[in-house]
């Protein structure tokens, strides 16, 4: 009876990453709607300005123990682990505050002759310390698979700092409205998480267990840095070498693309990352765990992508304004490379569940040293869309590298992929041709967006009904009792 109730557990919690997905989000869009009418845009600036400095070093901040926790089998975890993974996570926060306080923020404030960003910086990374001292919670509620409550415990506190933020500004605190957001939030979630798990820390440090931990989570850090690298050197060239316009229009389109395939595959994965753990001593469970996410991530982006595809221009023309129209042309490349991508985009964290770490890490360097020259090479001769291009010809090397450390490690090989990605892939190309022939022929763009999504959707239905039908029931039925995981 053990995988019914995991696949329950599976779906209930997508549909509560989902919900805390869609509160969160549209909260905060609320929230910076109002600001943005009471502030000033000068006063976001300088909080994005703070922000691009803290964000790298808080990759740092947890050093990979909360992964480490979650990683390892419950047989192979001691009371000693949670307390050590504890205490060292408080430790090395205060020592990261320390540097955000006494480098970061000093060297912020001269690079951009900013002086308040020495005493906002401070104020706004006090956020680094909620994150080691719930670090054992978030741990636990995600071996239990209790996102129900992990949804709850992020949003309330998004809720309750955007109030405080909307208040502080309308009785005139200007930035310190927007800094005190993190604060309010930290101060709301501690407690929260204290309540949810009844777990309370003993003063005990043992040297084996943080060797047992921090082995795993120094490479799991390792690949996070990475990561960050990664994610921010197209804009840190396109900025350099091209100019903030440019930049502007291909933010737009990375967001609309890349961002939102991030979003919702970063839900999923945060669900399978401890299925993964559980079941790493079972390679065919893994296979089929692995080709659900991979097939479901697909039918859920795979329409939009083909939207910006064939219908990126009116759509962005109407939404944006004619001052965006040179931000279709890489975001129709974009778009194209996240369909790529989805091929193998859980592979990261299935090898970290496995516990292979150091491997993790090894192949986000290679990627890093094939990505950033590339990406380099397409800005400085061909532009935003030239960065598009680099990242499709990334995106495809990244697919060859998964695949094959896919195959050592699991036994999946490219036949198993494309027997799984069937549905989607069939219902992306009869998609696609109807669409744009439709399109091509004068059909208005909005009911050409109809027609995709009905074709997309009435295809998948009619290839995977049985499938469909199964995991509906499941939905309808998460909510009742199931046994623990073993």
């Amino acid at each position: 009876m053990e995988v019914p109730h995991l696949k329950t557990k599976i779906i209930s919690g997508i549909f509560w990453n989902i919900t805390q997905l869609a509160v969160n989000k549209m909260f905060a869009f609320i929230i910076k709607l109002v600001l943005a009418r009471l502030l000033f845009p000068e006063e976001f600036g300088l909080v994005g300005m703070a922000v691009v400095f803290t964000t790298f070093i808080q990759v740092f901040n947890d050093l990979g123990l909360g992964g480490a926790l979650v990683q390892r089998k419950d047989e192979d975890l001691r009371e000693a682990h949670y307390h050590t993974a504890f205490w060292t996570g408080i430790a090395w926060s205060v020592v990261i505050y320390l540097i955000i306080t006494f480098i970061v923020a000093p060297l912020a404030a001269m690079f951009y002759g900013e002086p308040l960003l020495r005493s906002v910086i401070p104020v706004l990374s006090i956020g680094v310390l909620a994150s080691p001292i719930n670090l054992v919670h978030r741990a636990q509620l995600t071996k239990q698979m209790n996102f129900k409550k992990l949804a709850f415990i992020n949003n309330a506190p998004v809720i309750f700092s955007g109030v405080v933020s909307i208040t502080l500004a309308f009785m005139g605190f200007g930035v310190w409205s927007l800094v005190f957001n993190s604060v309010a939030a930290f101060v709301v979630a501690m407690p929260l998480y204290f309540m949810a798990t009844h777990w309370m820390p003993k003063f005990i440090w043992e040297k084996e267990a943080f060797n047992d931990i921090f082995g795993f989570g120094m490479f799991t850090t390792g690949s996070s840095v990475v990561n960050v690298v990664v994610a921010n050197i197209d804009y840190l060239l396109i900025g350099k070498l091209l100019s903030a316009a440019a930049l502007g229009k291909y933010t737009l389109a990375f967001v609309l693309t890349d961002t939102f395939r991030n979003k919702m595959t970063t839900m999923i994965n945060r669900v399978m990352y401890p299925v993964y753990g559980k079941k790493q001593g079972n390679p065919k469970a893994l296979r089929n765990f692995y080709f659900k996410v991979v097939k479901y991530n697909s039918i859920c982006i795979y329409p939009v992508m083909l939207f910006l595809i064939i219908l990126g221009e009116p759509f962005v023309i109407n939404v944006f304004g004619e001052k965006w129209i040179e931000a279709v042309g890489p975001l129709k490349i974009l778009a194209f490379s996240v369909m790529i991508h989805i091929l193998v985009n859980s592979h990261a964290i299935l090898i970290r569940g496995l516990g292979k770490a150091r491997l993790e890490m090894r192949i986000q360097f290679l990627k890093a040293a094939l990505y950033v020259p590339t990406i380099a090479a397409g800005i400085y001769f061909y532009g935003t869309e030239g960065a598009a291009w680099a990242y499709v010809f990334n995106k495809v090397l990244e697919v060859i590298i998964a695949q094959y450390y896919l195959k050592k490690l699991v036994d999946i090989t490219p036949l198993d992929l494309f027997m799984t990605m069937r549905p989607p892939l069939l219902a992306s190309i009869v998609t696609f041709a109807i669409t744009y022939m439709l399109y091509v022929l004068g059909l208005h763009y909005i009911l050409c967006t109809l027609v995709l999504g009905i074709t997309f959707g009435a295809i998948i239905w009619l290839s995977m009904k049985a499938e469909l039908l199964e995991n509906i029931t499941s939905i309808k039925n998460m909510r009742k009792k199931v046994s623990p995981v073993a």
